[in-house]
């Protein structure tokens, strides 16, 4: 069963503090959670202001349906991130059990 794992990298200039980098990111998270009923998380720079990695978890029985909902999810994270979205990365593994 393939497991996809899509990497968001995120700079956030207008950050100010802590709680400004969360509210975008809070925001993010439950945008695609709702949408995509993903697994989301922040995943590094906790403690940094203006930075954030992001990973978003799907599985799913059929590798191509996979594929097209972790590329619909990246393509509304860039929408919704806009200039802040630095890189993304999909990696995809196979469930061996």
């Amino acid at each position: 069963m393939p497991i996809g794992l899509l990497t968001l990298e995120i700079h956030i200039p207008d950050a100010q503090s802590l709680k400004d980098k969360r509210q975008i990111v809070r925001g993010l998270k439950d945008r695609l959670r709702a949408h995509f009923n993903v697994a989301v998380a922040e995943l590094d720079h906790q403690d940094l202001w203006q930075r954030a990695r992001v990973g978003v978890v799907s599985i799913s029985g059929d590798g191509k349906h996979l594929e097209e909902s972790l590329q619909a999810i990246a393509e509304e994270s860039e929408r919704v991130l806009g200039r802040d979205l630095v890189s993304q990365e999909i990696e995809y593994f196979e469930d061996r059990a």
